[in-house]
């Protein structure tokens, strides 16, 4: 090895071992299998042209392939992500993983995980994007991996039944197919998106449903195929870089003349009293909120330029929860506290009903902080499509997809 692939090789070992801390810091990476695997495999060879530092960044994405309007349609997922889900999969020697969505490093990980005694599939709709995850494993020494282009709803019957199933694609929905090809007791991480919300959730099966373990915020670029399921945007306000709209998931259904016209009327406040560290997650919150609120839920996503001009008080390209009703909405929106880098949680509200959404709102915070800010979390469980109600759970939501019946339960 001449010099020069020498300090290569030594410069993407430490950048391996920088990105390994980091990822213990974020309180990511725990196991020390997982690590050995991330320090195992050459992410900078599934990462296209990315520079270094761009590679190993632990909250960095790589995107490796754009749709004409330069929209993401496949990435290499951000460590802490990877890291995340494989530590929710719990994967072991000797175990049989479908990867869902592929890009190739993923799928190096797990083999890695599994060892000479397991076998790792992983899938994509899109043959250039396998065809690059072929030869970049291969060149990677990762020959014993199966790369299959299909259609992730249908799974991979041909290499079922597999322990682990790792969707690295955005979920509306479980296909049957997924839970038919999963051993009993065996686990599923997906970012299931319910109610606009994604989260990383690990499920395991129980029969002929799935329940979960743990879940954990997260976004991924969405499914294609049969599973694809856009989330549909309502705008409020259009004018330049100022924009407004509401992010609609399900079947809600908005009237946004009314709306629009709401937002242009002078806004109503009301505060909760419920303060937050800035360091603090809250992700817990907003999924309260769906699971609370009704059909009235909805996501309001703003522009900063939006902010700027005073027509919201929050901006999100991912969107901050929001009731509404008729001609009127209410958003969550947050002020400084008394205490420094301290914050209090609030509701923004426009319309003739603005005052009582922002007030019913403000009451939804002050329950979860009493009931369930410190708590485990809820509980998501899968059924099938067309179990009747009196076989369900007692639960806070019931949200009916395509192929299943989905059920939040708040302990």
């Amino acid at each position: 090895m001449n010099t020069a692939s020498t300090s290569a090789t030594t410069e993407a070992e430490a950048a391996r071992d920088r990105m390994i801390a980091r990822l213990r810091e974020l309180g990511a990476l725990h196991s020390p299998a997982v690590a050995e695997a991330f320090r195992s495999v050459p992410r900078h060879a599934f990462t296209c042209d990315a520079a270094l530092d761009q590679a190993y960044a632990a909250e960095t994405s790589v995107v490796t392939k754009r749709d004409a309007a330069g929209a993401a349609l496949s990435s290499v997922s951000a460590p802490r992500v990877q890291a995340l889900m494989l530590e929710q999969a719990g994967v072991e020697a000797g175990m049989r993983c479908l990867e869902i969505g592929s890009g190739g490093y993923n799928a190096a990980l797990l083999a890695e995980l599994v060892g000479t005694d397991g076998e790792v599939t992983t899938l994509d709709i899109d043959a250039e994007i396998t065809g690059r995850a072929r030869r970049l494993l291969d060149e990677a020494g990762y020959t014993r991996v199966n790369v299959v282009c299909a259609d992730g709803d249908a799974g991979a019957p041909a290499h079922a039944p597999f322990d682990r199933i790792i969707a690295t694609a955005g979920a509306w929905d479980i296909p049957p197919a997924w839970i038919d090809q999963l051993t009993p007791g065996g686990r599923i991480v997906v970012p299931l998106r319910v109610r606009g919300l994604t989260r990383s959730v690990v499920f395991e099966r129980e029969g002929d449903r799935l329940v979960s373990r743990d879940l954990q915020s997260c976004g991924f670029v969405p499914m294609l195929g049969a599973g694809a399921h856009p989330v549909r945007l309502a705008a409020l306000h259009e004018d330049g870089d100022a924009a407004v709209a509401l992010r609609l998931d399900e079947d809600e259904r908005v009237d946004t003349g009314l709306l629009s016209a709401a937002l242009a009327s002078p806004p109503a406040a009301v505060w909760s009293g419920v303060e937050i560290g800035g360091e603090e997650p809250f992700d817990g919150l907003d999924l309260w909120l769906a699971c609370t609120s009704g059909p009235a839920f909805a996501l309001m996503v703003a522009t900063k330029a939006a902010r700027a001009a005073g027509l919201v008080a929050s901006a999100s390209p991912v969107g901050v929860a929001a009731l509404v009703d008729g001609a009127s909405f209410a958003y969550r929106t947050v002020r400084p506290a008394q205490a420094a880098d301290a914050y209090e949680f609030g509701a923004r509200a426009h319309g003739p009903d603005g005052s009582s959404l922002a007030a019913r709102l403000a009451d939804r915070i002050r329950e979860w902080d009493r009931g369930h800010r410190h708590g485990p979390g809820p509980v998501l469980q899968v059924h099938p499509a067309g179990t009747p109600d009196d076989r369900l759970p007692s639960s806070d939501l019931v949200v009916d997809k395509t192929h299943t019946r989905i059920t939040i339960s708040w302990p």
